[in-house]
């Protein structure tokens, strides 16, 4: 992704470590809300490739530009979802 792409894994205080001031990395799972946004980001990694994810950077912050907040945090989940979709690893829990 790029240097602004946001991280799925931010250090928070967690339990009984918090109250002695650790921290652990907790990972923020994107939410997908709707089969648009998993289409949308297929979409984007068939015809983007790689750059899949600057090419959402790019469409939230053109969204934020026109004032429209709805697309934009549409695409920065897309954003955040591609890094999921891009890595060769379990993510969380395995059923």
């Amino acid at each position: 992704m790029h240097a602004q792409a946001l991280s799925l894994f931010e250090p928070q205080p967690a339990g009984e470590a918090a109250m002695n001031g650790d921290t652990q990395a907790v990972m923020n799972l994107p939410y997908i809300g709707t089969r648009e946004a998993y289409d949308d980001a297929c979409m984007l990694l068939s015809r983007f490739g790689e750059t899949a994810g600057l090419e959402a950077s790019d469409r939230a912050e053109a969204a934020r530009a026109r004032g429209n907040h709805i697309h934009f945090c549409h695409w920065r989940q897309i954003e955040r979802l591609l890094v999921i979709m891009t890595i060769d690893q379990s993510i969380g829990t395995i059923h």
